[in-house]
């Protein structure tokens, strides 16, 4: 169970790594990268940011990219919020793939929705 604090800090630190990430993909065209939630830990030491990152196929390569570039991303997130909290937690980024999860299940549910059903109108040989 979060804590208060931690929600606060949670949404505070969603809300500036969603700019950061706009401003750096703005360059970047056909790339959009949003930050679905931020998770952080009770110590308030680590920050777990979940990425929903559009293209998904090139999802794992952005990924390993926001990751190589964290310091960077660190220190421009400490820059921020440098007025609200007193320590800038380590960042660790992962993919959030339940929209991806979310369309699978849809098309699997569509694909149940429109099978072809036996035809009642011939007759059965008994």
């Amino acid at each position: 169970m979060e804590t208060t604090r931690q929600q606060k800090i949670a949404r505070l630190i969603q809300k500036e790594l969603s700019d950061i990430f706009q401003r750096q993909t703005q360059a970047t065209h056909g790339v959009l990268v949003s930050v679905s939630a931020v998770r952080v830990s009770p110590d308030l030491s680590i920050a777990r940011g979940y990425l929903s990152i559009f293209p998904s196929e090139r999802a794992h390569e952005i990924l390993d990219n926001i990751n190589a570039n964290t310091r960077q991303v660190r220190y421009e997130l400490g820059t921020r919020v440098r007025h609200q909290l007193r320590i800038i937690p380590e960042l660790k980024f992962f993919i959030d793939d339940s929209l991806d999860y979310l369309d699978h299940i849809d098309s699997l549910l569509n694909e149940g929705t429109h099978k072809p059903q036996p035809d009642d109108t011939t007759p059965s040989h008994a």
